[in-house]
Parts: C-alpha cells; sequence; structure tokens
C-alpha cells in the first residue's frame, strides 16, 4: 500500500510502529540530501539522517494522537535535522584540529564522470559555504530538498517573508559568485 506524506499523520497516530517506515522512505532521500549539503561529508550526512528519524520516532512515541494528526510532517522532521547539523558543526568548530586534518569534503570516485560530477559539487559545496547560515538553509532546503516557503519557515521558526529575503540575497550572491569566476 503506498502512502502519500499527507496521509501518514493519521496512519501514525494510528499505529506508529506500522507507519514509521513509510515516514522513513517518504523523507529519508530529501534529508539525506540537504543534511550532505550542511555537513558536507557522506558519513557525516548519514549520521545526521540516521540520528533525524531515531528522534523523530523518540518523539512520536511520547506525542498524543492528536499532535500527532496536526503535525505538518517535513517542517517538523527538518526542523530536528536542521538542530542536528548545526550541534554537528558546532562540536566540529570546538574541535578545529578534526576539521584540518579532513576537509570534510567526500571526494571518492570510481569513474571519470563521477569524478567530474564531484568536481561540479565540491565547487556547488564551495559556493554554498560563502554563504550566511540562513541563505544557504533557504536554498538548500527549496532547490535542493523541495521545501515549499512556508515548509522552510516553519523549519526554521523565522516568517516566510524573511525566507524569501534570504533566497533573493542568496541567490544574488550565488550569481555574482559564478560570474566572477567565469571572468
Amino acid at each position: 500500500m503506498t502512502t502519500t506524506l499527507d496521509q501518514l499523520p493519521n496512519r501514525l497516530a494510528a499505529d506508529r510502529d506500522r507507519a514509521f517506515p513509510d515516514l522513513v522512505r517518504a523523507l529519508q532521500d530529501g534529508i539525506f540530501s540537504g543534511t550532505l549539503q550542511f555537513t558536507r561529508n557522506r558519513q557525516d550526512a548519514e549520521d545526521v539522517t540516521q540520528e533525524t528519524f531515531v528522534r523523530v520516532y523518540r518523539a512520536l512515541t511520547s506525542y498524543d494522537e492528536d499532535r500527532i494528526r496536526d503535525l505538518q510532517l517535513r517542517p517538523w522532521v527538518w526542523t530536528i535535522a536542521l538542530n542536528l547539523c548545526r550541534n554537528r558543526a558546532r562540536t566540529l568548530n570546538r574541535r578545529p584540529e578534526a576539521a584540518l586534518n579532513d576537509d570534510r569534503i567526500d571526494r571518492t570516485t570510481d569513474t571519470a564522470e563521477e569524478a567530474a560530477a564531484n568536481i561540479d559539487l565540491a565547487t556547488w559545496r564551495r559556493r554554498l559555504t560563502r554563504l550566511t547560515d540562513p541563505q544557504r538553509t533557504a536554498i538548500v532546503l527549496h532547490h535542493v530538498v523541495g521545501l515549499s516557503y512556508t515548509e522552510i519557515a516553519e523549519s526554521t521558526g523565522r516568517s516566510e517573508s524573511t525566507i524569501r529575503s534570504d533566497m533573493r540575497r542568496g541567490l544574488a550572491r550565488l550569481r555574482t559568485m559564478i560570474e566572477e569566476e567565469t571572468q
């Protein structure tokens, strides 16, 4: 039985254990893609993705059925994922020797095609790191993960107009970077 994201809150409220794997299947690829952009490391992104769903499950076990039915799942799960990414970044900043020994970018490649794709990804990751945190968050959540402005606002606790402003400024900055690189 295929379940849409809209149906999941009711299914989770009725039977958390049965519906939870569907929640993971529905959101794990987007969570992983987004956290990979924030962590810049495949292993870290896998860890954050896994920990996100562990925390989601734990939270669901403590919520009553009405609260679960009212959840906006994508923004709620992304709030958890973003907090984990921020915590991981803080931990890395407290241990600068780890960052110096490992630039945290996954550069493993098997073919020339994959190598070219990784170079392009590395370029985009480098560009994204030059944005402010709110700009990077808005752009990644919208363009990589596919969240709406409303969902991003709910996930980050910022107003929708602020998200739109972060997006405009971030995209303008990215355009400027690209123009500077091609000159």
